[in-house]
């Protein structure tokens, strides 16, 4: 079974892409390389929008005066 096992995988070896990069990785390795400053300036915008504590009183707040919809927002009450 060894044998059968090493000669499949020698066999789909020879069809596998060795070296194969897609245009789009090529691309954004190229684009990376061109400004290497790219990835600290994406670290900054998160941290502008998205990286900071959350208050948890004002989530609370917020989830209490929620008001309550109905299924389909256009129908007469009945």
């Amino acid at each position: 079974m060894a044998m059968h096992e090493s000669r499949l995988s020698r066999f789909l070896g020879e069809f596998k892409p060795q070296n194969y990069e897609s245009e789009f990785t090529r691309f954004m390795r190229e684009f990376k390389q061109q400004r290497p400053q790219l990835e600290a300036e994406q670290r900054k915008s998160r941290a502008i929008w998205w990286d900071h504590k959350q208050d948890l009183e004002t989530q609370k707040r917020d989830q209490e005066s929620r008001v309550k919809q109905q299924a389909y927002v256009y129908q007469n009450k009945v």
